[in-house]
């Protein structure tokens, strides 16, 4: 009898402590930034899910209502950035920060812009100013791109082999900043002018050199799966490489030329139109997409004219492609960290994914401190990270903490879901279906603290926010009723 007894109690036990296990409240886990720098990206203590606050402003987050699949976050590998990265740091430091750029121990970047030749930010061996394409010299009329190479990206190629180790699943993408001189009309220069529109065999040349380039780039383990056609193509300068593309030349490129040439050469990089500023961006998409739609995956934007609702307008009329968000520096132009960190939440980080962004790039992932080295470009650029040339110190940049908030928890394939906006806290949410988990991002741009409640299914948080601040939390999805 006495064991009967002892059975029924065990028994009991364990169904009280099963029951309260299943209906205990699951734990949300949260970073924080504050605009002060006393906490940057910073694990707070886990709080339990709770009931319902009266009385308090809600954020209201729904997992049901989708919006686009994330691809990835990031900045450029540019061939500053990675002569810094290479020739700077030692091998341990270096191993160290590729694990905190790439993998899970820091902020798990996941995408990576690269410039196909030079940029404003190329330099050579030793650092000094490098400007060059992958084909100089013209070759023959039998054979145009014989001197093709990509040798002198070869550091740039080492780097992001060794962002790749680190993250298997990292996406790349490509962009020029000019054509080979030599395919441009009148005074073959790199810095400015355009394509040579007299001679339709420079199309059929230029699409051949992006096939070229694309399996140069695969062979060295470094499949490229985005491409743009011109960086910044409504805007060029004789300080630095660069070439003008309007939108009907895009489109007449890319629907005759570039598109067939990568389908012809079995290569399935995506092509994105435009990659310049939001400002312009409607009416371009719109001339690229409706002549050249079959072989365009999306629309690429820069921050620095223009608002991020552009990402809306564009998606609006072409829903079935993509919005990429690829490009934005800062600089000492602006030094505040809390100023900075809230524009970049309200106008990028957050501003961009909630206007259909699958990815967030910075610009240069690395300077030095005195901004550079440059190659005729912005003097006052800031990097996502900074190493001193002297002394290989590195610095994160207030880019590093803003990214992170998104790139250590939102791994691509997550979607966007539903989460509103207060007066002054800025919100974006996601859904990881593999982790059953859901991220929310709240900034707070206020100069004051703000309270508010999440509100998630049968979940409740109550969190004070203090100004010029942003959280990250993450938690167990409710179950689907």
């Amino acid at each position: 009898m006495n064991k009967l007894l002892l059975f029924i109690l065990l028994a009991l036990c364990v169904f009280l402590l099963l029951f309260r296990l299943e209906n205990t409240p699951p734990a949300a886990h949260s970073w924080l930034t504050t605009g002060d720098e006393r906490h940057l990206l910073e694990k707070q203590a886990d709080k339990l899910l709770q009931d319902k606050q009266q009385h308090i402003q809600t954020i209201a987050i729904d997992k049901q209502k989708t919006y686009q699949q994330m691809e990835g976050f990031g900045a450029a590998m540019s061939g500053s950035s990675a002569y810094l990265l290479s020739d700077k740091l030692s091998g341990k430091a270096r191993d160290a920060l590729f694990a905190d750029l790439f993998t899970e121990k820091g902020i798990k970047l996941s995408f990576l812009r690269h410039t196909i030749g030079a940029s404003d930010y190329s330099v050579d061996a030793n650092g000094n100013p490098a400007t060059y394409t992958y084909a100089d010299q013209q070759g023959p009329p039998e054979e145009p791109l014989r001197y093709f190479s990509t040798a002198r990206d070869q550091t740039v190629i080492t780097m992001l082999q060794k962002a790749k180790q680190h993250n298997p699943s990292l996406q790349i993408m490509g962009t020029p900043w000019t054509a080979p001189p030599w395919l441009k009309y009148g005074e073959q220069t790199w810095n400015g002018s355009y394509l040579d529109y007299t001679n339709q065999n420079t199309y059929k040349i230029y699409a051949d050199y992006f096939v070229r380039y694309l399996k140069a780039y695969k062979q060295k383990g470094l499949p490229i799966d985005f491409l743009s056609v011109q960086n910044e193509p409504l805007f060029s300068t004789d300080a630095y490489p660069s070439m003008t593309m309007n939108a009907a030349e895009q489109r007449h490129f890319i629907q005759n030329y570039l598109g067939p040439a990568l389908q012809n050469a079995g290569l399935d990089t995506s092509i994105l139109a435009y990659d310049h500023n939001w400002d312009k961006g409607k009416s371009y998409a719109e001339t690229v997409l409706n002549g050249a739609s079959a072989y365009t995956a999306g629309t690429a934007f820069h921050c620095y004219e223009g608002d991020a609702e552009t990402g809306s307008d564009v998606h609006q009329l072409y829903p079935e492609k993509g919005i990429y968000f690829t490009e934005c520096s800062g600089g000492a132009w602006s030094t505040d960290f809390g100023n900075n960190l809230s524009w970049l939440m309200e106008e990028v980080i957050i501003g961009a994914t909630r206007n259909w962004s699958k990815t967030v790039l910075m610009w240069n992932m690395a300077l030095d401190e005195k901004n550079g080295p440059a190659n005729g470009g912005c003097s006052n650029c800031r990097g996502v990270i900074t190493v001193n040339s002297q002394t290989g110190a590195i610095t994160k940049n207030v880019e590093y903490y803003a990214l992170g908030h998104l790139s250590k928890f939102v791994q691509p394939g997550a979607v966007r879901i539903s989460s509103t906006q207060l007066p002054n806290i800025h919100t974006v949410a996601f859904y990881d279906k593999e982790a059953e988990e859901i991220i929310l991002l709240a900034a707070n741009t206020s100069n004051k603290s703000e309270k508010f409640q999440l509100a998630e299914g049968a979940h409740y948080l109550a969190y004070t926010l203090p100004p010029q601040s942003a959280v990250t939390i993450t938690w167990k999805a409710s179950e689907t009723k």
